[in-house]
């Protein structure tokens, strides 16, 4: 079986302290490094349409659970997980970009709506099709049944890790 980068820092954990059994290591620091490098090209894509990841996150958001009037930002920030200022941010950067109008609502004057522009519509179902496609690329290296057998374990870990329902 071929070795990575991980596997000889194991080796110099059971050198170094073999009295712990370090193979969580093993797991984790997989799990991390299989994330940076996947970011890494995913950025790549994101980059091609002039867009950060958190701001393809937003777009995809709204393309997928917005429907036509769009999202209130706290409803963004809930999808999203992140503080409002943070969203506050990306909407007002892909505000400035012409990708998402913000608007009161006119069923509840204290209720703004953020919702895709027929530009942004256009740029994310481009760019989520390319990226579905780079997300393909990245795990060519497991078969279809790898890549479901993987996808349960870490839908294991994370619904024991609490992660039920949050984005």
């Amino acid at each position: 079986m071929a070795r990575d980068a991980v596997d000889e820092i194991l080796d110099q954990w059971r050198t170094a302290r073999p009295d712990l059994d370090a193979s969580p290591m093993g797991v984790l620091g997989r799990l991390s490094r299989a994330t940076r490098i996947a970011e890494r090209q995913q950025q790549v894509l994101f980059s091609e349409h002039g867009l950060q990841q958190s701001e393809f996150d937003l777009l995809a958001t709204l393309r997928r659970a917005g429907g036509p009037r769009g999202m209130t930002a706290g409803a963004l920030a809930d999808a999203a997980m992140k503080t409002s200022g943070a969203i506050t941010n990306r909407i007002d950067r892909l505000v400035a970009k012409d990708f998402v109008t913000r608007d009161v609502d006119p069923a509840s004057r204290r209720t703004v709506l953020v919702a895709l522009t027929p530009k942004g519509r256009r740029l994310i179902d481009r760019a989520v099709a390319e990226h579905i496609e780079n997300e393909r690329d990245i795990l060519a290296g497991l078969s279809l049944r790898q890549q479901d057998q993987l996808a349960g374990l870490l839908r294991t870990l994370l619904v024991s890790l609490d992660d039920v329902g949050r984005g």
